[in-house]
């Protein structure tokens, strides 16, 4: 891991717990046990570190959709595999990546204040639904490409929904998501 991916990964862990207003330069360079004034030499910029964080939660999320796809195949065709993917991958975002999915929301709003790391996050959306229109099509959905975004704002909404109640608590997902997955395609 390269020492602009370590202080990324910190800036989420700091988002996570601190939110915006917790991160700032001195923050990060406690949270990754870094000499004060390297993440300033490495970002600049509060922008830059807040691109750079985009950036590595989006190699994250890449990464997860990744895994995913591979856990999707391997369950075989049809929307059993995928719904077994899909709950297993928010299952991940509530439990291990909790940090990265809080750091998210807090980033998300943010971007609605400033245009460049809006376009950074639109990127970023733009490949989970290229992924998730690939997977739906594989499972035999028509219109795949129109279906995608509503399971991802669906995904997103039990996410958001779970995140916020008991963090302890992991719900078993596959009968929301099945129930929504029957209807796809469907009128």
């Amino acid at each position: 891991m390269s020492r602009r991916q370590e202080i990324a990964d910190a800036a989420i862990r700091l988002l996570a717990a601190e939110g915006m207003r917790g991160l700032t330069h001195r923050a990060v360079d406690r949270a990754a046990d870094l000499p004060e004034g390297s993440t300033s030499y490495y970002f600049r910029t509060r922008q830059a570190l807040l691109q750079a964080t985009v950036e590595r939660l989006a190699d994250h999320t890449a990464a997860d959709l990744a895994a995913m796809q591979e856990r999707a195949e391997s369950a075989g065709t049809g929307r059993d595999g995928l719904v077994e993917a899909a709950a297993w991958l928010i299952g991940q975002w509530l439990s291990t990546s909790r940090d990265r999915q809080l750091a998210r929301y807090e980033l998300s709003l943010e971007a609605t204040r400033r245009p460049e790391l809006r376009a950074v996050l639109v990127a970023g959306g733009t490949r989970v639904r290229a992924l998730i229109t690939r997977l739906l099509a594989g499972s035999g959905v028509p219109d795949a490409d129109l279906w995608a975004r509503d399971l991802i704002a669906y995904g997103d909404g039990l996410l958001l929904d779970h995140l916020l109640s008991d963090p302890g608590e992991l719900p078993d997902l596959r009968p929301k998501i099945r129930a929504l997955l029957a209807t796809v395609g469907e009128g």
